[in-house]
């Protein structure tokens, strides 16, 4: 059994730049490109082995037709969605529904993220919640367009993790990359957008009553519980165990052991290089690198110096 390395897939956002090229040496398609879907099996954007006995092979279609590589699991799609964002400028004020009002009006999952802050510009900042005390509250501030009484900004640095469950109204703001895991879902109500325009010169489309309706009302600040565990030089650091992932960082000072936590894992190098060392075979991994670690792989090393997010389905109750 070997990982399966993905190929990114790239998309063109209108706040977009080019750093996941400067930054990540990525070949890049414009010099508008947001995101790095890195490991997707999304409609919008699916992944595709670039190794091994499944090169060439989707993701979707693995999910589907090899549940052997994933420990059998029951879930219809693949459920998680790892993306690398640059930030070129602020993305639009959002927010995401839950899972039973996604799969009703849009007929996919809700959207539950979490964010990893690879860089951050001085005084870069990201809109994280809302003062609104009742739904009634809500709507009228939104109606009036009151987005400072409104909205939330919380300032950012390079290590900071935001939990960003459904319901929360968020932004990141320019200036900032993120490594984000989230459910494998592409639906975003648009609160507000800057009044921005698209290449046509129209007015990019806003959710206001679906926004209104998924919004958690008061707003929540989720809570975190980070642990970490040094491994010699080495450590993990535990950032989030929830019902639909647990994320982490391994932070490799030379070498890294780790066993499998549930039925296959999910990793991105977002700083430094690395080998994957499984069954005494060894796979480079420079920044940017993607994979996934199917079931029946229970244990590998990671020798180098590097800094790798990972993550792991949940497990609900």
């Amino acid at each position: 059994m070997e990982p399966l390395f993905m190929k990114p897939v790239f998309q063109e956002k209108i706040w977009g730049g080019n750093k996941l090229h400067t930054v990540f040496n990525f070949d890049l398609p414009s010099d508008k490109i947001g995101e790095d879907w890195a490991i997707s099996a999304h409609p919008h954007g699916v992944s595709v082995v670039e190794n091994g006995e499944f090169a060439g092979k989707q993701l979707d279609d693995l999910w589907k037709n090899h549940q052997e590589l994933f420990g059998h699991q029951s879930e219809p799609v693949f459920p998680l969605l790892i993306k690398i964002l640059d930030a070129e400028d602020d993305l639009s004020v959002q927010v995401h529904p839950d899972d039973a009002y996604g799969l009703k009006h849009e007929g996919e999952l809700g959207k539950t993220e979490c964010w990893y802050i690879i860089d951050a510009e001085p005084g870069a900042e990201i809109i994280y919640g809302h003062h609104a005390q009742t739904r009634e509250e809500l709507a009228e501030m939104i109606n009036d367009g009151r987005w400072d009484d409104l909205l939330t900004r919380v300032p950012v640095k390079k290590g900071d993790f935001y939990y960003v469950p459904s319901g929360t109204i968020h932004a990141i703001g320019k200036g900032i990359m993120i490594l984000e895991t989230q459910q494998s879902s592409d639906t975003t109500y648009r609160v507000y957008d800057y009044d921005r325009t698209d290449d046509q010169g129209n007015p990019r489309e806003l959710h206001i009553q679906q926004s209104i309706d998924v919004t958690t009302v008061p707003a929540l600040t989720p809570e975190t519980n980070v642990t970490e565990v040094k491994h010699g030089s080495s450590a993990v650091v535990t950032y989030l165990k929830t019902d639909f992932f647990n994320v982490y960082e391994w932070q490799v000072r030379g070498s890294l052991d780790l066993k499998a936590g549930a039925a296959y894992t999910l990793m991105t190098v977002i700083d430094g290089f690395g080998k994957l060392i499984v069954d005494n075979k060894s796979y480079d991994m420079a920044k940017g690198t993607s994979c996934i670690i199917p079931n029946g792989i229970s244990q590998w090393r990671v020798e180098g110096d590097c800094d790798i997010i990972a993550s792991e389905p949940g497990t609900k109750e």
